[in-house]
Parts: structure tokens; C-alpha cells; sequence
């Protein structure tokens, strides 16, 4: 282990140490980041305990400054100017999804499969060393790495290896990540983040471009057939922006273009289209509208639904709920408690992820009055105060205040690509049915 390596081990085990045996505020801040960040958690393990505070480690913040600064100030003197630097470059650590691209004689050469970065990374706890001794190559390995020098990264805290995963499975893999640690997806490519929160913005204009308001309400029935006619809307336009005349096939395209039948299937595949799709297509003449727009069908229990609203926002995303109409009327009625199942209807808008900040935020803007009371009698708190307290409730309930990236973003080429390719495996290994649904379209 090389000098520098081994400084950063002595020093994160300084660290966590520090941590462990801190009092006061900061001890504090770790029992609160602990418990909240172990409710998500995806299982209740050792490894998953100690994940959380390593993550607190470098993520952590106690007052106006970071876990990592708390533990540079104790230290005083003790610390030269490159210790200090290299811990506050640990402020970069991220948890990732790694695949072993090559074995080093001190490390591996791996890419995070979220980013598509690649990195050299050196082990430095003895329990990580052991556990990579018999990792292969192609393994996939779920884990955080922290710089150590400009030129390699170190495995931080806990790691999990998962074998070597076939294209569906990575795929299941990804989406598992993407549930339990959504904020890190791009936590190393600012610029995939910038593009996929731009394309939640672009998506919610077209949106208000096409239904004229950020708020509809009709049945599950009239709900799937607009939102059909509105993704051709919006196919459509990306066509044109494209400058692709949409009335046209592929092989009418082609034979102008004067591609061959391998630059047909490479153009149909960055459009989202598997090779039993292209040959039919190109069979009948179909246009390119409608092998760019996927098909979008709603949940059956949503489809039979009598009233389904849908709430539209520029960082939220769309929120589809079949109750909103049932709790805005729980609000506007006097005497709500005489209303059948009004008290588990408010409960279950506490409880459901779907019912997000937003919606929240929606109904106090427009019912404060009737909604505070509510959850007063509810809750049993009948000092509740919204205008103080309704943050600190949603948080109870594990519902962020700001928003996370919507399921609408577009995900980068490369993790589209590769859920087409799972999704071409699937289909092969199984009998068509009905309402398979191709995943979103990557960055353009």
C-alpha cells in the first residue's frame, strides 16, 4: 500500500472514530441522519447500518458545517495542509453501481455503470481487500469510492458484490439503485443531471402546451387516451426538431439517406425500436411517429377509475392520483369526520410516496384552513400549525421537501441502450403479452 493510500486509511479511521465518540450537536446529527436515511433503507443489516455512517462521514452536517469540518477543527495542528485537502475531497464520495473493467496488481479499473465514468480505485480496508480477492472480471460491485489522489479513487465503507449480471438483470439492478439512492444517480456527471432535469422541464411545457393547465381531471377511460395522443404530440416534435419529416417511413428515410440495412437497425435502436419492430415496420411503410411514441397505458385499476387527476409541475413531474377529487372534497365539507373513511383517506395521503411535497404544498395553497384542522383531529396534535409544522410532519413521514428526479427524466444513451437490449432478451426468452412498455428515450 502505497504511502498516500495508506494516509487516507489512518485518517478516515481517525475520522469515523472522531464521529463515534462525538457528544452534543453532532452526535445528535448522527441518531437523526441515521434514523432517517435507515427508514429508506432498502434492508435492515449490519452492512446497511454501517453504509449509513460511512455516509455520514462525508455527507453529514451538524449546524453550518460538515462532519468532515467538525473533525479538521478538533484536529487544529495536528493535521498538514495535505490531510486537510485530502479529506475535503472526500466531500466528492458517492455510492455507485461499479463494473470490474480490469485487475490491477493494487486495484481495479472499474465504470460506474450510472455515469458511464471510469476509474482506477485502490482498497485500503482490510475488509474490502478481502472481499475483492476473488472478484472477476465484468462483476458488478455496489459501493462508494473516495478520491485519494488525482489519479485514483479508494472503496469507502461497505461494499457489495453482485456477480456478474446479464443485461436484465443490471437493468433490475439500475432501477433498484435508482429507488433507494435516486439522488446519486448522476452524482459524478453534473452535466447528465443538468440534462435530466432539463428534460422534466422540457416535458412539463409540452404538457401544459398540449392539456392548456397544470392540473386535469377526468376518467381513467378519457386519461389514457389523451396521454396517447399526447406522447404522438410530443414524438412528433422531437421529429421536427430533429428535422425528420414524420409522414415517412423508415425505408422511404433510408433509401433518400442511402443508408444500408445495418445503419437502418443502428438509427431504429437510438430511437427505442428492437430489430422484430424494424422489420415490421419497414415491412408495412409505418411512419416514424408512430414507432418513436411509445405506447402508454395506465394501470388497470387506474383505467376503470371514475375520476383520475393529474397534477403537473416543473421539478415534480406529473403526479397521477385517482383520490385527489375525493380529499379536495373531504376539505371543503364542514362536517368531514361524519364523511366515511375521511380519517384513513388522510392517513394514506401521509403515508404514500406518491403523494409528494408538491401535492401537499398544492392543497395547503388552497385549503389551509379546513387542512390544518384536519390533521389536527387526525394526528391528535391539536397545537399543529402548518405554517411551522407541516415540514417537519412531511419529513415524519419520509417525504422529501425538495424534489427528486421524476420517473419522466430522460436517462443518458448508454443505460437506454442497455434496458432496450435487456428488454429484447426478456421478450425473447418469454410469449408476447400484452402492455410490455419500451423504456424512455435517452439524452438527445
Amino acid at each position: 500500500m502505497d504511502t498516500i493510500l495508506n494516509r487516507a486509511r489512518e485518517l478516515k479511521q481517525a475520522l469515523m472514530d472522531f464521529v463515534l465518540d462525538a457528544e452534543g450537536e453532532l452526535a445528535t446529527a448522527l441518531e437523526t441522519f441515521s434514523a432517517e436515511e435507515l427508514a429508506k433503507a432498502p434492508q435492515q443489516s449490519i452492512q446497511q447500518q454501517n453504509l449509513v455512517i460511512d455516509r455520514f462521514l462525508t455527507e453529514g452536517k451538524a449546524g453550518n458545517n460538515t462532519t468532515i469540518e467538525w473533525f479538521i477543527k478538533s484536529q487544529g495542528k495536528k493535521l498538514s495542509e495535505s490531510d486537510r485537502a485530502l479529506l475535503q475531497s472526500w466531500h466528492r464520495t458517492f455510492i455507485g453501481l461499479f463494473a470490474v473493467e480490469q485487475i490491477l496488481p493494487d486495484g481495479y479499473q472499474v465504470m460506474n455503470w450510472l455515469t458511464a465514468k471510469h476509474y482506477q480505485v485502490k482498497p485500503s480496508d482490510p475488509a474490502n481487500i478481502k472481499e475483492l480477492e476473488r472478484v472477476k472480471l465484468g462483476e458488478i460491485i455496489q459501493g462508494r469510492i473516495s478520491p485519494v489522489t488525482e489519479e485514483y479513487w479508494t472503496f469507502s465503507g461497505p461494499l457489495m458484490r453482485m456477480g456478474n449480471l446479464g443485461k436484465p438483470k443490471l437493468a433490475v439492478a439500475i432501477g433498484n439503485f435508482k429507488q433507494h439512492y435516486k439522488p446519486f444517480l448522476y452524482s459524478d456527471a453534473p452535466d447528465l443531471l443538468e440534462e435530466a432535469w432539463l428534460s422534466v422541464e422540457r416535458y412539463h411545457q409540452d404538457f401544459l402546451d398540449f392539456f392548456g393547465t397544470n392540473e386535469i381531471t377526468m376518467s381513467g377511460y378519457q386519461l389514457g387516451k389523451k396521454i396517447a395522443e399526447f406522447q404522438e404530440v410530443v414524438a412528433k416534435k422531437q421529429l421536427e426538431k430533429a428535422g425528420i419529416d414524420e409522414s415517412k417511413s423508415l425505408a422511404d428515410l433510408a433509401e433518400e439517406a442511402g443508408m444500408e440495412d445495418e445503419d437502418i437497425e443502428a438509427v431504429a435502436e437510438t430511437m427505442g425500436v428492437d430489430a422484430k419492430t424494424l422489420s415490421t415496420a419497414l415491412k408495412s411503410k409505418e411512419t416514424v411517429t408512430r414507432m418513436v411514441t411509445s405506447k402508454v397505458e395506465l394501470p388497470p385499476e387506474l383505467k376503470k377509475a371514475e375520476s383520475v387527476t393529474v397534477l403537473a409541475h416543473p421539478r415534480w413531474g406529473q403526479m397521477i392520483l385517482p383520490t385527489y377529487t375525493q380529499f379536495k372534497t373531504l376539505l371543503e365539507t364542514e362536517d368531514w369526520q361524519n364523511v366515511k373513511g375521511a380519517e384513513n383517506l388522510v392517513r394514506k395521503y401521509l403515508e404514500d410516496p406518491a403523494i409528494n411535497t408538491c401535492v401537499w404544498q398544492k392543497l395547503v395553497a388552497e385549503y389551509p384552513e379546513s387542512l390544518e384542522n384536519i390533521l389536527q383531529n387526525v394526528l391528535d396534535r391539536p397545537n399543529f400549525k402548518l405554517q411551522k409544522d407541516l415540514n417537519a410532519l412531511l419529513q415524519e413521514y419520509h417525504k422529501p421537501l425538495e424534489p427528486e428526479l421524476p420517473e419522466i427524466a430522460s436517462v443518458p444513451l448508454h443505460l437506454h441502450e442497455l434496458f432496450q437490449e435487456a428488454l429484447a432478451e426478456v421478450n425473447r426468452a418469454k410469449p408476447k403479452t400484452k402492455g410490455n412498455q419500451k423504456p424512455k428515450k435517452g439524452f438527445q
